[in-house]
């Protein structure tokens, strides 16, 4: 399935899946925060570690199937595969967005 999804959440769709990284700065806020598996990383520097970190753990793949609105947050659903424990798995990448760009984004199950 196709999702349409705006510019700069799609950048951060394709860092995920292994793009290079460079252009991170341009999806978040520079105070942006993320919230994934307990963990809160908060600003560019530790959005990249995180991604970095995650992607030299596994291998995968996310791959978004519908976008929906939550008030004020952007719903993403993703099924996620790779060669981690338990793939594949949907997951729901909860966005607010600030001048187009994302300032939080909670991943849960």
């Amino acid at each position: 399935m196709s999702v349409s999804l705006s510019p700069h959440i799609a950048t951060y769709i394709a860092i995920s899946n292994g793009a290079d990284d460079a252009p991170l700065a341009e999806c978040f806020t520079a105070d942006a925060r993320v919230l994934d598996e307990g963990q809160t990383h908060q600003g560019i520097a530790a959005i990249r570690a995180w991604l970095r970190g995650t992607r030299s753990q596994f291998e995968y793949h996310v791959a978004p199937t519908d976008v929906s609105r939550d008030g004020d947050k952007m719903v993403i659903t993703t099924t996620v595969t790779g060669d981690f424990p338990g793939s594949p798995v949907q997951l729901f990448h909860h966005i607010k967005l600030s001048d187009e760009r994302i300032h939080s984004l909670e991943i849960t199950p």
